[in-house]
């Protein structure tokens, strides 16, 4: 089981973002901020796939002007993406955005972070600290001679000193490159001097499906070591990819797991069931199942049994038939035309097992004088 490092709590908004909570999701749209429709009807569209933070870039004042109209459109927070201009981080804050990213690195100078962090303290905005490699401090560069991870670490703790000194405790951090192994390692470097929450991704990743891959191994090795409690996978795609993948990345490591996971074992000549039409009709039934939930389904009788019994629900196959298991135990034996019909009882039996354990903890909750509960 992945032990995540101890963090600060930060509200967004609704949100809670830290150790505490849920690693969220988010990603950034790709329209033209100053057009209000085709900005919300891309954020309803995020939202539906599963975004629990979403981004809009505020590049000018028309765009910051509209921030008000998002917000009243959309059910999750808002956040302003600021690069350069920091009189848009300014009226970001004005305006109400629960969360402002900024990169102390290209506002400008030490006065304007100063300005937007007073402004962010005085609103209860939270602030997101951007570092890249791209707008490192002169000092960082000569010091270390490159944009290494141990530049770009160090670069963040100066950031998140300042913020605080100047009164910011509402903190968010993000450390992306676009190499793997550098971003790992300075997240690494900053985690374990500072507890302030993390955002990770791979930056510039790429079009799918490499940059699905390159942002798993890096995310997921993030993820892995205790890292992150949001999450962005940067694609070169609209941003409604994003979130299926990030989602299957949080499941993959066990952080968090938010739908069914089907285990099947790959092709070969062993298998004696149509197991990649099987699997196909379990994952289309499924739909947008939320239960967390593994169900394995595997082909033949030689690892199958053994595989089954450690998944919640199992399906050992051989032979135009399969055993079925549930919890380590078997349950019975069904005809290979009966193995999606006899999972997905054994699904359905689950969800209301679990709907009943709620109800019951509920029950117990609301029973419980105020002093305990």
């Amino acid at each position: 089981m992945v032990v995540r490092r101890k963090t600060i709590q930060v509200p967004v908004g609704k949100l809670m973002i830290g150790s505490d909570y849920p690693v969220r999701v988010q990603s950034m749209t790709t329209t033209d901020s100053q057009d209000v429709e085709a900005t919300v009807a891309q954020i309803l569209r995020m939202q539906e796939v599963g975004a629990e933070l979403v981004r809009v870039t505020i590049p000018d004042q028309i765009s910051a002007d509209n921030i008000p109209a998002f917000m009243r459109a959309m059910d999750v927070p808002f956040i302003a993406d600021i690069h350069f201009n920091h009189k848009m981080a300014l009226a970001a804050i004005a305006h109400g955005a629960d969360k402002v990213r900024i990169n102390p690195g290209n506002i400008g100078s030490e006065k304007k972070v100063r300005e937007v962090l007073a402004a962010a303290r005085d609103k209860g905005t939270a602030i997101r600290i951007g570092v890249n490699s791209g707008s490192l401090e002169k000092d960082l560069l000569e010091k270390h001679g490159w944009p290494s991870p141990e530049a770009l670490a160090e670069s963040a703790l100066r950031h998140v000193a300042f913020a605080r000194e100047s009164g910011v405790e509402k903190i968010i951090v993000s450390i992306k490159s676009t190499d793997v192994e550098s971003a790992l390692t300075a997240n690494q470097a900053f985690a374990v001097q500072s507890d302030v929450p993390l955002h990770i991704g791979i930056t510039e990743a790429g079009d799918p499906p490499y940059g699905v891959i390159k942002s798993s191994a890096g995310i997921g090795a993030m993820l892995l070591a205790g890292l992150g409690d949001t999450i962005r996978v940067s694609l070169t795609a609209e941003p409604e990819v994003e979130m299926p993948v990030a989602y299957d990345l949080l499941k993959a490591t066990g952080v968090r797991v938010t739908s069914p996971e089907i285990i099947a074992c790959p092709t070969c000549g062993r298998i004696d069931i149509d197991l990649e039409k099987i699997v196909g009709e379990v994952r289309e039934a499924l739909g947008k199942c939320t239960l967390p939930v593994k169900i394995s389904v595997l082909g033949c009788a030689v690892n199958g049994p053994g595989e089954a019994r450690e998944a919640d629900i199992g399906i050992a196959g051989g032979a135009g038939e399969g055993l079925l298991f549930r919890n380590g135990k078997t349950v019975r034996k069904v005809k290979e035309s009966e193995i999606v019909s006899a999972l997905l009882e054994e699904i359905a039996e689950i969800e209301k097992e679990r709907a009943a354990e709620r109800d019951a903890a509920e029950a117990l909750t609301d029973a419980a004088p105020v002093g305990e509960r």
